[in-house]
Parts: C-alpha cells; structure tokens; sequence
C-alpha cells in the first residue's frame, strides 16, 4: 500500500517539510502529496528531484496528486 498524505490547505514552506520528513526520516520510497497549491506543485518538484527521485504529477479541479517515487 503506497503511503498518501494530505497537504491541501498549508502553504509553503510546509508541504516541502512534509515530503523532506518522509523521504529523508521515515525512508519511504514511493509515496503520494496532495496539495491545493501550485507553488507546493513546484518546490516539492524541485526538492524531490534534488534527491534523486521522480514525481508524476495529475491535477483535477484545483487539486494536484503528486506522485513521488524512488
């Protein structure tokens, strides 16, 4: 089961906290961030793929479902 997190409604800096946290302490490799912001759409994007990892990203009705993988 691909762990799902729910980052709709904080601003940023806080939805990158949230994906720094899993990536670097809990060491999930796949993973899904729902976020309502396109600025989050961008600094996860940028965070992720500093890491090494790659991100899917879809958007239906103002809410974008990034999907991050190893």
């Amino acid at each position: 089961m691909t762990l799902k997190l729910d980052a709709r409604g904080l601003s940023c800096p806080e939805p990158v906290i949230i994906t720094k946290k899993v990536i670097e302490k809990d060491k999930v490799d796949m993973f899904t961030i729902i976020v309502d912001a396109h600025v989050a759409v961008e600094n996860i994007s940028r965070f992720v793929k500093s890491k090494g990892y790659n991100i899917s990203i879809s958007e239906l009705e103002g809410e974008y479902s990034l999907e991050i993988s190893k």
